[in-house]
């Protein structure tokens, strides 16, 4: 009875709280959501040594102003004319050199690879992101790839909040060869609902929503969805179910000791084997 009244309470707080400041609590989840930083995690920057600056110039159609997105372009060893082709979209917190390290593991299976930061990360185009700003950044991003190496295949990759951008972009384009995801959700009100508060009834007042749920079966790409078992952010009951909202070519791959930011390094063998049987690689 306490716990009704407690739920009751709450949701007339917060249907009081959405009534008379819809924009404020908006700028309020995209700032949890999100939490934009021109910072990297620990020592994660010195892996960024070498990386050629990149820079991508548009007028958003969200915002309607000039934006600029910078990024990290590291070039695969030995790269020739069908050397695939990676964008990496990141996850929450940290700009786009705490991802620096990751960056390297994907190049050392082989591919070359661009990441870049949201509008609101570190030196891109300042401002607190959203979920329509963060897609149309990567959609940019994209259409940079395809018109700086239109010969080569190009895959696309997220890892946590990036997953979903990932699987939005995937969903939206046709030229992609495939698609991996690691770490992440089926839904921000998914999420919510996993942690010890998640029976407090606040998902009709999400803006942020990141549906990847409802948008994972258009991927015409083979997707690979990476969890790992320990991770205590995103539970991988989550990932599990995405992959089988999905209904093309698919494998998921549960690495048993990686945690939400560790199964990468982890699992690597494991990660570069999946990769190599769903998409062909070599």
């Amino acid at each position: 009875m306490v716990r009704r009244i407690l739920a009751i309470a709450l949701s007339v707080l917060l249907a009081i709280t959405f009534a008379v400041g819809c924009s404020t609590l908006d700028e309020k989840q995209r700032e949890w959501i999100f939490q934009p930083s021109d910072r990297a995690w620990g020592g994660s920057a010195s892996y960024a040594d070498g990386m050629q600056d990149v820079w991508i110039a548009f007028t958003s159609r969200v915002t309607g102003e000039p934006a600029r997105l910078h990024g990290l372009w590291l070039e695969a060893d030995d790269a020739g004319p069908q050397t695939p082709v990676m964008l990496y979209l990141h996850g929450a917190k940290w700009n786009v050199m705490g991802s620096s390290s990751r960056m390297r593991r994907m190049q050392d299976m082989g591919f070359s690879v661009l990441a870049i930061d949201y509008r609101g990360f570190g030196k891109s185009s300042p401002g607190l992101p959203s979920e329509e700003m963060a897609y149309e950044d990567a959609r940019r991003a994209w259409a940079w790839l395809a018109q700086q190496y239109p010969d080569r295949p190009r895959y696309v990759f997220g890892h946590s909040l990036g997953g979903a951008i990932a699987i939005d972009l995937a969903a939206n384009v046709d030229d992609e060869q495939g698609t991996i995801v690691e770490g992440t959700f089926t839904s921000i009100p998914d999420v919510a609902s996993s942690f010890k508060w998640g029976w407090l009834p606040i998902s009709p007042l999400i803006t942020q929503r990141f549906s990847s749920i409802d948008k994972v079966s258009k991927i015409g790409s083979p997707l690979l969805v990476v969890h790992g078992a320990r991770d205590t952010l995103i539970k991988s009951e989550l990932g599990q179910r995405l992959f089988d909202a999905a209904t093309g070519k698919k494998h998921f791959l549960l690495v048993e000791d990686g945690s939400h930011h560790s199964t990468m390094w982890v699992g690597q063998g494991r990660y570069r084997e999946a990769m190599r049987q769903l998409f062909s690689l070599r």
